[in-house]
């Protein structure tokens, strides 16, 4: 039997609570016990929640789980000595320690992200990576797992963290299963709305504004940056700079990021052969888009439209 920590604290959120019902339904595919779920939190007793009511949790102690699974609230707060202590050890007892959506602050507050990628909800990315520059933050992701440590995007998304957890402990097949119990798409490839938010950041001014419409509309262009600077009506150096300032990203990763999620949506819409794709997004070729979908979606062309379509 696999014991899990779900940890929560005063004014948790309570969709985080979505990720138990995933380990409930993996019990009944298995038709056994696999996981125990414990409520956690420092001092035990009732714990209030943003929605208003409380539940029932035992304290911290000297108990030893197998995941640890951090829960999160609606602002980021600084956590506590006690939690700070708890989540410490837990990583060096515990065979994994996850969070979902801002939970991931604990887990860099104890120093657990240093030098690793990981993700949170998209309103907070760019304060993780603030707070924290040792962490390796990847916005657009769903789920990241570096090593023992496990991170997710917000809300929902405790949903695909927990399934992943599950498809690591007994395979694809379980974790499929367990999804189409629950009525969600299995692994999500890129986060749709997380992806899209973080398209649609909108830059300061309007030259910046109007080279990233430029972008959007002309995909299957080179798009450099000097191409970019001159409809911006600005310098290569001087649009690099601003454009960085504006939006935190690169012009080229900005560049990236839109012709992967047109392409995404290329494949969901399932019309068209790779090739055609690659080419209508300005990769040239299958290859270059490949790497590009493992850099920014975390799997491949291949996996985003066979998920697209058992959805």
């Amino acid at each position: 039997m696999h014991r899990i920590a779900f940890v929560v604290f005063p004014n948790f959120q309570v969709m985080g609570f979505a990720a138990i019902t995933v380990f409930e339904v993996a019990n009944r595919v298995l038709a056994d016990i696999a996981y125990d779920v414990t409520l956690l939190s420092e001092t035990g007793g009732l714990v209030r929640s943003t929605a208003g009511f409380g539940v029932e949790t035992a304290p911290f102690g000297e108990r030893v789980f197998d995941t640890v699974l951090i829960g999160a609230g609606t602002a980021v707060e600084p956590a506590t000595p006690g939690m700070l202590a708890f989540v410490r050890e837990a990583s060096q007892t515990s065979q994994r320690i996850a969070a979902h959506c801002i939970g991931a602050f604990v887990l860099a507050e104890a120093g657990l992200l240093d030098g690793r990628k990981a993700t949170t909800h998209w309103m907070h990315a760019r304060d993780l990576q603030a707070r924290f520059p040792d962490v390796r933050v990847e916005e657009d992701r769903i789920v990241i797992a570096e090593g023992p440590v496990w991170t997710s995007a917000g809300m929902t998304a405790s949903i695909d963290l927990a399934l992943a957890l599950v498809e690591q402990d007994h395979g694809v097949e379980i974790a499929r299963s367990v999804a189409r119990k629950l009525v969600v798409c299995h692994r999500r490839a890129g986060g749709q709305s997380q992806f899209s938010a973080l398209l649609e950041l909108a830059p300061k001014s309007d030259r910046i504004q109007k080279a990233l419409n430029y972008a959007r509309t002309n995909l299957r262009s080179s798009l450099s940056v000097v191409e970019l600077a001159d409809v911006a009506s600005l310098s290569p150096r001087h649009f690099s700079r601003a454009f960085y300032a504006e939006t935190g990203q690169t012009p080229a990763k900005a560049v990236e990021h839109l012709r992967v999620e047109a392409a995404r949506l290329m494949m969901e819409d399932g019309r068209h052969s790779m090739d055609v794709i690659a080419d209508e997004t300005g990769f040239a070729d299958r290859e270059r888009m490949r790497r590009a979908f493992l850099r920014t979606v975390g799997q491949p062309p291949q996996t985003v439209r066979r998920n697209a379509r058992m959805i």
